[in-house]
């Protein structure tokens, strides 16, 4: 069995309720995603080693993506009880890592010189030593988003659904491979 299809059979039976093989090349990186990340909202920018600007500058990530040439996108579809249900939303972020963190240390495994990009900045460590070394770079991901994905540009390019209805949430992530 080819090692995309091990990852796929590995995310499925990890719970993700979108599974679906991607082509790193339609990856774009953008400063204006960057520029989000810039603006701080959560608190990461510059206090996180696998947040920008700690995970290399748009040139470096790029450089890191072109390695690969296979990949696959995963998601965390939450259902909400309305467009303000906040407890819901959190909770599936927290599925979503939970879930994400196994793919990317099993994915290792397999693949050691995989590329595993999740939802958010890192959360392996309640608090991040940054600027210290990082206590665990071998468990650590950066997140799509960290990187200058714009996530639901991947996901069409992709022919990945991003949105799935009303009151749902979905978080999404990717594991690209040599």
């Amino acid at each position: 069995m080819e090692l995309t299809e091990q990852i796929i059979l590995l995310a499925k039976e990890i719970g993700f309720e979108t599974v679906a093989v991607m082509d790193p090349k339609t990856i774009e990186l953008r400063e204006e995603v960057r520029a989000m990340c810039a603006e701080g909202k959560c608190n990461a920018y510059g206090r996180n080693w696998t947040c920008p600007p700690a995970c290399g500058d748009l040139e470096h990530c790029r450089s890191v993506v072109a390695k690969y040439r296979k990949g696959i996108i995963v998601q965390t579809v939450g259902q909400l009880e309305d467009s303000l249900d906040y407890e819901s939303m959190m909770e599936a972020g927290k599925t979503h890592k939970e879930r994400f963190r196994s793919l990317a240390e099993k994915t290792r495994e397999f693949c050691p010189d995989a590329l595993c990009l999740g939802a958010g900045g890192c959360t392996v460590c309640k608090t991040c030593s940054y600027p210290e070394p990082c206590r665990f770079p071998e468990k650590a991901f950066s997140s799509m988003e960290g990187y200058g994905m714009l996530v639901s540009d991947v996901c069409a390019a992709n022919h990945v659904l991003y949105y799935h209805g009303p009151d749902t949430v979905t978080y999404v992530g990717c594991c690209l491979l040599t």
